[in-house]
C-alpha cells in the first residue's frame, strides 16, 4: 500500500551535540536510553480505517514523528513501519450500518488520514503495509506457531495458546481477571466455549456468510488483529539475528497496551524465541472537555474538520507538542488558544530582523526532547526565547532556528 508523500526535512548544517534518547518504557515502567545505532527498527500500529483521523490519532502519530526526527537529526536511518488494518469486524460493521462497500470505506478513510498527515507534516513510514496485503504474510507466521504446537481450532477458526509465553503478561502488568475484562472490552472472547485459557486469541478466522474472506492453507477466512502485527513486523523490519530482541522500538497509544502489544509480544516470542522489541513506548489518551474521546460517546474532534474549519495545521501540531505525549490529556478549546497564541509570538520573532541569538535555546531544545520527547519543556523554551527577542534582546538569527524546529518539531513557519 502507498504511504503519503514524503515531507521535506531541512538538513541541519550546524554543529549541536545530540545526546542519547531516553524514553519511557511501558514493560519496565522506567525511562530508558536508547544505545547508539546507524539504524533503529520502529514498528508503529496503524489505524483501522473506518472513520476518519481524530485527535488521538494525531497525538499518537505525532509522538513517534518526534522520535523519528530527533533519530534521523542525530544521524542515524530509522526503518519504519505503520500497519493498517484494512479488513476487521469494526470496519465491516459501520460499512454495513452505513450502507457502502467496505472496501469504498476504507479506501476513503485511508485518503483521508493519508491527507491529514502530510496537513501535519508526520514524515511517512517506509513501510505502509494493509492487512489485506499481508494475508500471506500472516498464514506464514500462524503456520509457524502451528509447528510449535501453540495453535488450536475452535470448529473452523484458529486461536493461538497466549500461555506458550512463559512471562505472558510482563508488559502489561496485569492480573488475570482485570486482562480478561479488558478483553472483552476491546474485542476478545474470553468466555468463548472451546477455549483452552480464556486469554488465547484469534489468528484466522473463518468466512463468515457475507462477509469477505481470502483462500489459504488455513482454509478461507481473515486474520485475526494481534497476528497482522506480528507478521508485519517481522517481515518488515528485518530483524538482525545477532540482536536479543527484534526490533528496536514498538509503539502505538496506550490502548494498545492490552491486549494488542502483549498478544503480539507473546505471538512473536513463541515464533522467534526473542523479545519482539528493546522499547516499548506508548502514548496517553486524549480527553475532550473532561471526558474520554471516544466514538461510543460521539465527542471525538477529528482533524479533518478542524482543517475545514480554517485552524492552521501548525496550530494543531503545536498544541498537541503541549503535553507529555506520554499522560492522558484533555482537548478544550482554550489548549487550541493558547496554541494559536503561542505560534504567533513565535512567528512574530521569527519574523524580525534582529533576534537573539538561537544557540541556546536550541540546545535547550535538544536536551528537552533527548529527556523523554518533553515537548513541554522544548516549547516553554521557545515562547521565552521569542518573548526575549522582541524586548531586543539581539546577536542572531532566524532562519537557522526556523530550520532547526522544522526539523526537529516539524513546525514549519511560513513567513
Amino acid at each position: 500500500m502507498e504511504s503519503w508523500q514524503s515531507i521535506a526535512v531541512p538538513k541541519l548544517d550546524y554543529a549541536l551535540s545530540m545526546p542519547s534518547l531516553s524514553l519511557t518504557d511501558s514493560k519496565t515502567g522506567s525511562k530508558n536510553q536508547l544505545a547508539k545505532k546507524d539504524l533503529y527498527r520502529m514498528y508503529v500500529c496503524g489505524i483501522t480505517p473506518y472513520d476518519a483521523t481524530h485527535l488521538g490519532h494525531a497525538a499518537t502519530y505525532l509522538t513517534f514523528d518526534l522520535l523519528q526526527r530527533y533519530l534521523r537529526a542525530s544521524g542515524s536511518e530509522v526503518n519504519y513501519v505503520q500497519n493498517i488494518t484494512d479488513i476487521d469486524d469494526p470496519l465491516l460493521e459501520r460499512a454495513n450500518r452505513d450502507g457502502v462497500d467496505w472496501q469504498v470505506l476504507a479506501h476513503s478513510q485511508i485518503d483521508l488520514f493519508r491527507s491529514d498527515m502530510v496537513a501535519l507534516r508526520v514524515i511517512p513510514p517506509a513501510h505502509y503495509i494493509g492487512a489485506v496485503e499481508a494475508i500471506p504474510l500472516v498464514v506464514q507466521a500462524i503456520q509457524g506457531l502451528a509447528s510449535k504446537g501453540t495453535t488450536y481450532l475452535i470448529e473452523d477458526d484458529l486461536y493461538f495458546a497466549n500461555g506458550a509465553c512463559s512471562d505472558f503478561g510482563s508488559l502489561s502488568h496485569l492480573s488475570k481477571k482485570e486482562m480478561e475484562i479488558i478483553f472483552s472490552q476491546r474485542g476478545g472472547d474470553p468466555t468463548l466455549i472451546g477455549k483452552k485459557d480464556s486469554l488465547d486469541c484469534l489468528v484466522w478466522m473463518a468466512q463468515r456468510p457475507g462477509e469477505p474472506g481470502w483462500d489459504s492453507e488455513l482454509g478461507k477466512g481473515r486474520p485475526g488483529w494481534h497476528i497482522e502485527c506480528t507478521a508485519i513486523a517481522n517481515q518488515y523490519l528485518s530483524p538482525d539475528s545477532e540482536n536479543p530482541e527484534l526490533i528496536d522500538i514498538q509503539g502505538g497509544g496506550s490502548d494498545l497496551i492490552f491486549p494488542h502489544h502483549e498478544m503480539c509480544r507473546s505471538q512473536a516470542t513463541v515464533l522467534t524465541g526473542k523479545e519482539l522489541a528493546s522499547t516499548y513506548v506508548h502514548a496517553g489518551m486524549l480527553g475532550l472537555d473532561g471526558e474520554k474521546m471516544s466514538k461510543s460517546k460521539g465527542n471525538l474532534v477529528f482533524v479533518s474538520t478542524l482543517l475545514a474549519e480554517g485552524v492552521d495545521p501548525m496550530v494543531i501540531r503545536y498544541a498537541l507538542m503541549m503535553e507529555h505525549y506520554h499522560r492522558d490529556r484533555m482537548w478544550t478549546n482554550e489548549v487550541l488558544l493558547q496554541a494559536q497564541n503561542e505560534i504567533n509570538n513565535l512567528r512574530t520573532a521569527l519574523s524580525m530582523q534582529h533576534v537573539e541569538s538561537a544557540e541556546t535555546v536550541m540546545s535547550e531544545v535538544v536536551s528537552a526532547l533527548a529527556n523523554d520527547l518533553d515537548t513541554p519543556s522544548a516549547l516553554h523554551a521557545l515562547q521565552s526565547w521569542a518573548t526575549r527577542s522582541q524586548k531586543g534582546s539581539g546577536g542572531g538569527d532566524s532562519i537557522t532556528l526556523r530550520n532547526f524546529l522544522d526539523a526537529l518539531l516539524g513546525l514549519e513557519f511560513q513567513l
